[in-house]
């Protein structure tokens, strides 16, 4: 009987798919379950066959509906391994399995699939280039070396004409996947060696041979990253039936490393940005720890409620729902675990308040004493030196370091602050009234004076914990082997806690790992959230040095978050609704789908007008009850650390994100101002959306510009145009269409097609000379342009692609025909960002943003 594999580029593409292409999915892929290979063959429903002139003589198509076609992987060996690595309407399909070539890697023993056909011609062009460059990409790297960690003959002809890694980022979609990372990662400057510990050990089989073993079953089962083995039509119905689920808990090689390791001698600190498997690795741990004893406690912690539910249906998907393993885990936030601690000792415990009625008793404080202060001020000095250091008495504060609090206290002011906390806690106590952070310091002292009630203890999102809190895990579990591990993003922190984790007795030198790989969202996504954060200075997570996104990075690719901008909040909820409206069409779960603001009278606005239309809200204000449908609606804190396979943002307008009144006034911690752009430095954003495999976001903007991507996909729209600041005609200079493709047969063969595909690779290489700052021919700025127009079938076709980086950023207009139909679509390319200019037949123009709602 055959067996059934999926590749990752099937997942990538699957959820999008209409619901008749999935049931034709399943009904193909079960016919790989009850027949043999000789019947496979023979069927004519499956319509089995060869691809015509293909580069891997292995790529077979089967039918999934009229239109849609299966590219399959089939086995020349006599083994009976298949697998699924894509669906594509018909022509696509034949077009796309033609140009792959998969290969087994030297070093990692994985199947990678390469675009063999684009790389042979790409390469010769970047050959030529590279011939007149100062200096190459990889020039300190020998080719032995590149051998070694598994670059073969095709992809080091190619990495040894790369000049800068903007060059590098165009190739990336065509260099197969495990020697991808190898380059990108030597391109950011980790030697050989670290090189090979981070890419090609973790994943190089431990029993490997010497020589790699060809067979197609044993190169996929050392391809778990990147390919699912369905072992029985049980499973197979379960994966194409839940595959987010299935993906949210796979463990990737990266976080093997990490999370199985047999034991560790003391806390373990896992850093990395967003979607690099943070979580995963922490519940993988959790599953590692129980298997290792027979009754030790694991305390599994996160920083909200909504997480910690998260975590808990995580866990029980990862574990089966073994209920007696459960039983053994506690996933809970770390302030409901000291409220429990403090309610199990205390018979009348104060109840904690929160932070706005905390500001009103510092107001009230500050009015009463005349203190020198603002209420901003005391609480942040509260919250950051009194709670923050554990301070009693005003001995204590007088003798205290303040490092990183800006503002200089002698003695006589430090004694006026002094003054004003205690008032506040006496304004606490006659209230019977605590804070969250006051019962983790109790909860503390509680728990230092009894045996600690865990073996072991694994804390999610860490990045936000307060010093008090930290003191409650610290006391939780005995210092020793595995007692913590803790996974955290420095650059996701909400309230900027310092912490030294060192001083509270959780030292985790020579045990602190980094994850640089993103599994969840696209490089698209990640390139254009990435920018935000690249002026910001953070503080590493155990609060010593600096944190970097330096090797961050998705190999997922796919369209690029969208903005778009509404006068008012009511068109701003009917596109949303549209919005969710479509999703649902694509096969998306409603609780697949989450809605954020920075306030809740936002998402009232979206809810009403949701279930006025039928479709079914929870909102997330703590546990959203498991397995509930509807939309998720949460705050921006309620949504930290959560996932969705779409996400879209509302009311994302200056003033509220950031949202100034929380802003630390200079006056109050010039530090953290400094760490942090000032208010009104990005640009004002009403929603976003965007989307990957199993992430989608959608920012709706105002006017203002959106950083360019590296990636455009789509159609040329005619809306009305408007003449753009740069004018119609061709500036003195330029060249004619003529020498565009003139261009075109000095440097290869034109890049041609469907104009829905042909912005990628253009823009591809557009970004491969961006970077550098010139034109290919050494002009200062580049252009790119494309003339489009609709061809026999009525669908646009390509009538020129050329370059004219003198033009500068007036664009190049050319000769227009008198067809109504025609529209040019220009790519403006400077240092930071590409624009297109799109115009019509009278070259009248309008300059948008590449990659944009619009025109892509």
């Amino acid at each position: 009987m055959p067996r059934l594999a999926f590749a990752q580029s099937f997942w990538d593409g699957y959820d999008t798919l209409e619901k008749p292409v999935r049931a034709g999915v399943r009904k193909a892929m079960a016919k790989f379950q009850a027949m043999s290979v000789a019947e496979l063959n023979a069927d004519k429903g499956l319509h089995l066959e060869s691809v015509q002139n293909a580069r891997d003589p292995r790529m077979r198509t089967i039918r999934i509906t009229d239109f849609w076609r299966g590219v399959v992987l089939s086995p020349d060996d006599g083994s009976d391994m298949f697998l699924l690595v894509n669906v594509l309407p018909h022509d696509d399909a034949y077009t796309w399995a033609a140009k792959r070539l998969y290969s087994a890697n030297s070093a990692t023993r994985a199947l990678e699939v390469r675009n063999a056909v684009a790389l042979d011609e790409l390469t010769p062009l970047y050959e030529t280039a590279a011939r007149t460059a100062p200096r190459l990409l990889f020039a300190g790297v020998s080719d032995g070396t590149l051998r070694e960690l598994g670059i073969d003959g095709q992809v080091l002809r190619a990495a040894r004409s790369l000049v800068d890694k903007a060059q590098l980022d165009a190739f990336s979609t065509l260099l197969p996947e495990d020697q991808l990372e190898v380059l990108q990662y030597l391109a950011e400057g980790f030697g050989p060696e670290e090189v090979y510990r981070d890419v090609v050990a973790v994943r190089r089989p431990a029993d490997a041979p010497a020589e790699p073993v060809e067979d197609l079953a044993t190169v996929i089962a050392n391809t778990p990253a990147r390919i699912r083995l369905v072992t029985g039509p049980q499973e197979l119905e379960e994966v194409l039936e839940k595959p987010f689920a299935a993906w949210r808990v796979f463990l990737h090689p990266s976080q093997r490393r990490v999370a199985h390791r047999t034991s560790y001698g003391g806390p373990v600190q896992v850093t990395g940005g967003p979607g690099t498997g943070k979580t995963v690795a922490a519940l993988h741990r959790v599953k590692h720890l129980l298997g290792r004893s027979e009754d030790g406690r694991v305390l599994l912690t996160t920083y909200t409620n909504a997480l910690a539910a998260g975590l808990r249906e995580m866990l029980g998907l990862l574990i089966d729902e073994d209920e007696k393993l459960l039983a053994r885990v506690d996933v809970t936030t770390v302030d409901a675990y000291a409220n429990g601690v403090v309610r199990a000792k205390s018979a009348a415990a104060p109840k904690p308040i929160g932070d706005r009625e905390q500001r009103q008793l510092w107001e009230k404080a500050v009015k009463q004493l005349g203190l020198p202060f603002t209420d901003r001020f005391l609480a942040q000095e509260y919250r950051h030196v009194v709670l923050g250091q554990d301070l009693s008495d005003l001995d204590a504060y007088l003798g205290a370091s303040r490092r990183g609090r800006g503002t200089g206290l002698g003695p006589t002011r430090r004694r006026e602050v002094w003054s004003g906390v205690e008032r506040f806690e006496q304004f606490l106590r006659d209230r019977g009234e605590t804070t969250h952070l006051r019962v983790c310091a109790r909860a503390a002292e509680l728990l230092a004076g009894e045996p600690a009630p865990y073996a072991h203890v694994v804390v999610d999102e860490a990045q936000d914990l307060h010093p008090a809190q930290w003191r409650v895990l610290r006391a939780a579990v005995l210092p020793g082997p595995d007692d913590l591990f803790v996974t955290g993003d420095p650059h996701q922190r909400i309230y900027d806690s310092r912490v030294s984790l060192g001083s509270l007795g959780i030292a985790t030198a020579g045990r602190s790992f980094r994850l640089r790989v993103n599994y969840r969202s696209t490089e698209e996504i990640l390139a254009w959230s990435a920018r935000l954060l690249a002026p910001v200075t953070v503080e590493a997570l155990e609060g010593e040095g600096t944190d970097s996104l330096a090797g961050y990075r998705s190999l997922l690719h796919g369209r690029r978050p969208q903005a778009q901008g509404y006068a008012i909040r009511q068109e701003e909820t009917e596109a949303l609704v549209n919005r969710v409206r479509a999703l649902l069409g694509e096969g998306l779960a409603p609780h697949e789908i989450g809605v954020c603001a920075r306030f809740n009278l936002s998402l009232d606005a979206a809810e009403e007008k949701l279930r006025a239309t039928g479709i079914p809200v929870l909102r997330v204000k703590g546990q959203a009850p498991r397995d509930a449908e509807g939309i998720r609606l949460a705050t921006m804190h309620a949504m930290k650390g959560l996932e969705f396979r779409a996400v879209s943002v509302l009311g994302v307008n200056e003033g509220a994100v950031p949202f100034a009144r929380e802003i630390t006034p200079r006056e109050a911690d010039p530090p953290a101002a400094r760490r942090r752009p000032a208010s009104g430095t990005l640009p004002p954003l009403r929603r976003l959306h965007a989307r990957s495999r199993s992430a989608e976001c959608d920012v709706e903007r105002s006017s203002e510009s959106v950083p360019a991507s590296r990636r455009l996909t789509g159609r040329p729209t005619h809306a009305p145009m408007r003449r753009s600041e740069d004018g119609a005609g061709r500036p003195e200079g330029c060249p004619a269409p003529s020498s565009l493709l003139r261009y075109q047969s000095t440097r290869g063969k034109a890049v041609t097609g469907d104009f829905g595909e042909l912005p990628t690779q253009l823009v591809d290489l557009a970004h491969a000379f961006l970077e550098r700052g010139q034109g290919p021919e050494g002009s200062a700025v580049p252009t790119l342009f494309v003339d489009a127009h609709a061809g026999d079938t009525g669908a646009p076709a390509v009538k020129a692609v050329g370059t004219a980086g003198a033009c500068g950023p007036a664009g190049v207009s050319g000769a227009a025909q008198e067809s109504p139909q025609i529209v040019r679509v220009e790519l403006l390319a400077g240092r930071d960002r590409l624009r297109t200019v799109v115009r019509d037949e009278s070259g009248a123009g309008e300059i948008r943003d590449a990659g944009g709602g619009t025109v892509q």
